[in-house]
This record gives C-alpha cells, sequence and structure tokens, in this order.
C-alpha cells in the first residue's frame, strides 16, 4: 500500500467528487481535506477484512473495489463492486461495529481515507458538515435503491443484461471486438448479483455466447453486440 500523503487540494478535489461528500461546502470539505490521507491498493489488496474494526472511512477516488463475504463452503459472495465516489463500508463506520464484509481492489485503486474518531469530532464540531452529509446520504439511497431496482426485477435475461451494460459503462474497456469487462465472475457470482439460481445463469450466459453478445474470458466478459443487449434489457 503506498501513501500519496494530505495535500489538501487534490483531497479537497476528491473529496467534491465523491457521493456523500460532494454536497458539503468548500469549506467543510477542505476541513475533511485537512485530516484525510489518500491510499493507493494494488490489485489484490485488501483495504479491510471481514471482521475488522471499522476505524477507517473510505471512499474510492479511482480503480474498482469488489466488497464480498466468504462462505461457509470457501467461496466468495460479491456483495457490491464500487468505483470513483462510492463509499465502501460506511454503514459499519457510522455504527461504530467491525466491518460485515471484506474489501479487495479487483485494479489498481486509490481511496480516500479518513480516520472514524476525527469524522466524527468534526461533525460535532460543524453542524453544518452533518446537513450536507445526510444530502449527500440521501442521494446515495436514492442511487442504490434504483440500481437494486434495475438489478431486480423484470426477466432474468433483462437483468443480466442491464448488469453487463452497467459493468461496461463503469469499467469496460472498448476495442475492436467489442467492450472488455476485466471483471472475472463465476456463474454463481453472476447468479447472486441479480437474485437467479446457477443453473439460469449458466442457461442464459451459455446461450448469449453461441450468439455472440457476451464471450466469457479468463479475466473477464467481452460484450460483443451492445446493441442487442441493450434490447434485451428493455424486454
Amino acid at each position: 500500500m503506498r501513501d500519496n500523503g494530505s495535500v489538501a487540494d487534490p483531497l479537497h478535489d476528491a473529496l467534491k467528487q465523491t457521493t456523500i461528500f460532494r454536497r458539503l461546502s468548500a469549506e467543510d470539505r477542505q476541513r475533511l481535506a485537512a485530516v484525510a490521507t489518500v491510499h493507493d491498493f494494488d490489485r489484490g489488496e485488501y483495504l479491510f477484512r471481514e471482521g475488522d474494526a471499522s476505524d477507517t472511512l473510505y471512499t474510492v477516488v479511482s480503480g474498482r473495489v469488489k466488497v464480498f463475504k466468504t462462505t461457509a463452503r470457501g467461496t466468495d459472495l460479491i456483495l457490491e463492486i464500487f468505483g470513483p465516489g462510492d463509499p465502501v463500508g460506511a454503514v459499519a463506520v457510522y455504527e461504530s461495529r467491525p466491518y460485515p464484509a471484506s474489501a479487495v481492489a479487483i485494479e489498481p485503486a486509490a481511496c480516500l481515507l479518513i480516520p472514524r474518531q476525527t469524522f466524527f469530532a468534526l461533525l460535532e464540531t460543524y453542524p453544518s458538515m452533518v446537513r450536507g452529509l445526510l444530502t449527500g446520504l440521501t442521494h446515495r439511497l436514492v442511487e442504490l435503491t434504483t440500481r437494486l431496482t434495475e438489478l431486480s426485477t423484470g426477466r432474468v435475461e433483462a437483468r443480466l443484461a442491464r448488469f453487463f451494460l452497467k459493468l461496461a459503462d463503469t469499467m469496460g474497456q472498448p476495442g475492436e471486438a467489442g467492450t472488455f469487462v476485466p471483471l472475472a465472475l463465476s456463474r454463481q457470482e453472476l447468479a447472486d448479483m441479480i437474485g437467479t439460481s446457477i443453473e439460469t445463469a449458466i442457461r442464459v450466459m451459455s446461450r448469449w455466447g453461441k450468439d455472440g453478445l457476451v464471450r466469457t474470458d479468463k479475466e473477464g466478459f467481452l460484450i460483443q453486440d451492445r446493441p442487442t443487449l441493450e434490447s434485451v434489457a428493455l424486454s
């Protein structure tokens, strides 16, 4: 893990781009920037593990972070994939309880770190920061509700198509053969992400592979026919 230090201006700009802090006043963001640091995480490096004390509020500045729980069978169940602007483990920090899941960088990532005790001390000192934070959290809740609705309603094929389109928009790498999503997910993980059975996920992905919509590669997925996938997402 590499520490980039705590230079105020870059941190102020990073806070302005985050979901929960962008509604703060410039003065309040500057106060947070004064106590925050930015850390770089290599691919595969943990931000925190399940059961760790929630002493730090993490916010993704760049890259992607996977939050997951390890099942009794030893497999990883992905709960969410966070990108730039997203807070990670915020609820545990607010409730002062251990992190309920683990977080790991799935690509090189930079995260904004704010110590929990310092964060709450600022909230107690500056009421305006509380008001701004509540507004940011409300917008965050709306975003999560919309995302949940998109991934949990409608036909399985439509939900899976919307999931891949979201991944393409947030982390896709355009190329001649299509858009590559550098995220390796098992069929069980795909099923868990959209709320279906592994048998259904296997069946749909097999058909899409044969039809040239989405091809599964070792390091991720290649979206070969986005227009057709967009049509499926609306069905």
